[in-house]
């Protein structure tokens, strides 16, 4: 092989090995956390109608504020008096106007610059998609076509729609799809309603947009919540009565705000739209509704966002979460509370058949975790779905199993297994609705002392989870077996009665110190005393323990 061939032989590996380990470096790279993105869609008040003041409105927040284009305009078509040309799918300084050549100030523009106001550290990034004059059907992706066809063929002649490819909501999912990959898509901004009735048809409609794109990006409704604006009510104005009816738009969504038009002035020129200091006062309660919805946590090792490339500035995904215990291993005899399922994630710790935790409570995973008339409970469960739990068994012995749960049906039902092999009965709830929770048997099982895997299982549809219980069964002593020395590294003991009960855990790190903690403890807190054991709390097969005898006071 002669020296050129040679030299360009190895340009090709090079640049093989090169993009290998780029792809390689994009494959394992994260969303920056601190890039928020919204969606901001509707009609022509969102796609701006407030006059702009370029002094004002440009460049003040371009190291914080991106809009990713949603279509292509040269910086001469654009108003506003701009130099800057932008591409469709492309990221830019949010410079307005966002949604048309055409159009001007939007309250997307002042809601984003708020909310890097409010949230130092976060860089603020708009998909802006809205057309004046248009229906909700618009930004149906079942309707659209038809609606184009139809009743907004008037709308189709004028080119708005145009601009994005004549389809609104396949627009919005092609920009967010994009910007998923390099930061997160943290709500949605809306305003519309003008063109229509705002009836239950409506509302369900406005859902549904919404839906859609929350599903094909696989998101999570309970962690994306939707803002809708009021439509102007003040002076001469075509709509204000509407506005009742977009405030039950409440009913639809998991996590809903609105942002009020109360005394906010019209442009003076027709009855639709806001003037420009009700555009930016919009844009400003926009951002007010959204910091009460969304979590507001900044991570501090994220890199700063690249404005020009924000790919350049993701985070490198976080190793798997590993598989183990919510917090410590729970101890037996005691609680399972339901809701306290091991880590690790789907299909290690849990299996749930429905996307999301419908409840919103406690936990950011699949399991349905609600709040009823009492504490935490686990929902929504389903047959097939099961949860896992390293549990503590304090000593040999058999024990009496139980379980809080409720259900309408009188059927819903779960059993339980311990290291893969079943324990007990099953139980079934009462029937006697949701929000009545009752204690049912679950028969006994005999347990090794030691550190196992717990399993419950769902073995019929809707039952409502609040804790199971396992309690030394009554006569029998769990004190065998049992050695009498323990050694210096423990530090987790168990205080235990005569029957086998557990009254708590104490923390020492010898023997003799557990002893003297525990002598402490039941002269101050019993009325009588007793005989009890300490027994070390050990991964070990053996545990340790001493006996404590304490005279009556």
């Amino acid at each position: 092989m002669d020296v050129k061939k040679a030299s360009d032989f190895l340009t090709i590996v090079l640049w093989l090995v090169g993009g290998l380990l780029m792809f390689t470096a994009i494959a394992n790279a994260a969303p920056n956390p601190n890039f928020h993105i919204y969606i901001a869609y509707g009609q022509s008040n969102m796609a701006g109608n407030g006059d702009i003041v370029p002094s004002e409105d440009q460049d003040k927040y371009k190291d914080k504020f991106l809009m990713l284009a949603s279509h292509n305009a040269n910086a001469s078509q654009r108003s506003g008096k701009t130099n800057q040309s932008i591409k469709t799918g492309e990221w830019y300084t949010a410079i307005p106007p966002m949604f048309h050549p055409f159009e001007n100030l939007s309250p997307a523009d002042y809601f984003g610059r708020a909310m890097v106001d409010s949230l130092p550290g976060v860089t603020v990034g708009i998909i802006p998609v809205a057309i004046g004059a248009v229906s909700i059907r618009a930004f149906d992706k079942d309707q659209y076509e038809s609606y184009f066809k139809g009743d907004g063929k008037d709308i189709m002649s004028w080119g708005w729609p145009k601009d994005y490819d004549n389809n609104p909501p396949g627009r919005i999912l092609e920009l967010a799809k994009k910007a998923k990959e390099v930061g997160v898509i943290k709500g949605f901004i809306f305003h519309q309603g003008e063109s229509d009735g705002t009836d239950d048809n409506w509302r369900r409609t406005v859902y549904k947009t919404y839906k859609d794109i929350i599903d094909a990006l696989d998101l999570d409704e309970n962690e994306v919540p939707f803002v809708a604006g009021e439509l102007l009510q003040e002076g001469n104005n075509c709509c204000g009565s509407k506005n009742g009816g977009i405030a039950q738009l409440k009913n639809n969504f998991k996590k809903f705000g609105l942002a009020s038009s109360k005394g906010l002035q019209g442009n003076g020129k027709d009855p639709y739209h806001f003037g420009r200091a009700g555009v930016i006062e919009l844009g400003k309660r926009y951002c007010s509704e959204m910091l009460k919805l969304i979590d507001k946590t900044i991570d501090p090792d994220a890199p700063p966002v690249n404005l020009v490339d924000p790919s350049q500035s993701t985070v490198p995904d976080e190793p798997p979460e590993e598989y183990g215990p919510y917090t410590d291993p729970i101890e037996i005899p005691g609680k399972v509370q339901a809701e306290n399922y091991n880590k690790g994630g789907a299909d290690k710790a849990y299996y749930d058949l429905s996307k999301g935790n419908e409840g919103g409570k406690l936990r950011k995973d699949d399991v349905d975790i609600y709040q009823p008339n009492m504490g935490i409970v686990v929902g929504h469960c389903q047959k097939g779905e099961w949860l896992k739990y390293t549990v503590n068994v304090a000593a040999d012995g058999e024990y009496e199993i139980s379980a809080n749960v409720a259900g309408e049906n009188g059927t819903g039902s779960l059993t339980l297994y311990m290291d893969d092999q079943p324990i007990g009965t099953g139980m079934a709830n009462t029937g006697n609705g949701f929000d009545a929770f009752e204690v049912v048997s679950g028969g006994k099982a005999t347990l090794k002392a030691g550190e196992h895997e717990l399993k419950l299982e769902i073995t019929n549809d809707w039952v409502d989870i609040d804790y199971v219980e396992f309690k030394t069964a009554t006569g029998t002593d769990n004190l065998v077996k049992i050695r009498m020395d323990v050694p210096e590294t423990e530090t987790s003991f168990a205080i235990v009665d005569m029957q086998g009960r557990k009254l708590g855990v104490i923390k020492a790190t010898t023997m003799e110190e557990a002893v003297k903690k525990t002598r402490e403890n039941v002269t101050k807190n019993m009325v009588s005393g007793g005989v009890f054991f300490v027994i070390s709390n050990t991964k070990s097969k053996h545990h340790f323990m001493k006996k404590v005898v304490i005279y009556e006071k």
